[in-house]
C-alpha cells in the first residue's frame, strides 16, 4: 500500500501539554501547523485496545473524524522487563485519576523492591511509542518505536514529564528529564533523535511528510 503524504494543518489528539509539545517539536521542520484536540474542545475517547497501536488508533480516528481534519495521536508508555511489561498501556493510569506521576513511579519503585529487583542488571525497561495518523475517510498510517534504558532511584531531572525522571536510556548517564527536549526528540544534526516518540516519528516522516 502507497503511503499518504501529509500536510497543511492537523489535530494532534492529546490534552496531555507534555506530549503536545513533544509533537509540536518534531511536526515543526516540516510546516505542519498541530492543533491540539484541546483546543478544539474535543473529548478524550475511552481507551479500550490492548495495545500501545490500537489505543492510538482510537484516539487518532475519533480526533479525524470530530475535526474533520487529519489527526495524530500516540499511545506509550513504560515496560518493566522484571514486572512483566507493566505498567505498559495503563502507564498513565498507575498515576490514579490526576495522572500523577510521582506517584506512578513511586508504585513502579515500590513493585521493584518486592521482586527484589535492586540492581542496575534487574531494571531494565523500555519505553515505547505507537504513532498513528487517521485521515476523515478512514485512511491510518501507523508507526511504532521503542528505546531501552535502566530504571533509577531516586528519579533525576525536570525537564521531562511522564517516567523520564527514572529512566537513563541505553549508553547514557542522564535521565530523560535530565536532557534536553532538542537532544530527544529532534533529528539529527540538530539533536540525538533518542526518545522512542522521536523514532517512531522518524519513520512516519520518512512514510508521510516532506524531508
Amino acid at each position: 500500500m502507497e503511503h499518504r503524504r501529509l500536510s497543511g494543518r492537523l489535530v494532534v489528539a492529546t490534552h496531555n501539554p507534555g506530549k503536545l509539545n513533544e509533537m509540536r517539536t518534531l511536526l515543526a521542520p516540516y510546516g505542519v501547523e498541530a492543533v491540539s484536540a484541546g483546543e478544539f474542545g474535543l473529548p478524550e475517547p475511552e481507551e479500550t485496545g490492548d495495545t500501545f497501536a490500537a489505543n492510538a488508533r482510537i484516539k487518532a480516528q475519533a480526533a479525524a473524524q470530530a475535526a474533520q481534519l487529519p489527526a495524530f495521536a500516540d499511545d506509550s508508555g513504560l515496560c518493566v522487563d522484571v514486572l512483566g511489561g507493566q505498567p505498559g498501556i495503563y502507564s498513565a493510569r498507575w498515576g490514579g485519576p490526576e495522572k500523577d506521576f510521582e506517584m506512578a513511579m513511586e508504585n513502579v519503585q515500590a513493585l521493584l523492591i518486592t521482586v527484589d529487583a535492586l540492581t542496575a542488571e534487574k531494571r531494565k525497561a523500555r519505553f515505547v511509542a505507537a504513532l498513528c495518523l487517521a485521515w476523515p475517510d478512514g485512511h491510518v498510517e501507523e508507526f511504532e518505536g521503542s528505546v531501552t534504558g535502566t530504571l533509577i532511584w531516586p528519579p533525576r531531572g525536570t525537564k521531562g514529564f511522564g517516567y523520564d525522571p527514572m529512566f537513563v536510556p541505553e549508553g547514557y548517564t542522564r535521565t530523560f528529564a535530565e536532557m534536553s527536549a532538542e537532544e530527544k526528540h529532534s533529528m539529527p544534526p540538530l539533536g540525538l533523535g533518542l526518545s522512542h516518540r522521536a523514532r517512531a516519528f522518524r519513520l512516519l516522516a520518512q512514510a508521510c511528510l516532506d524531508e
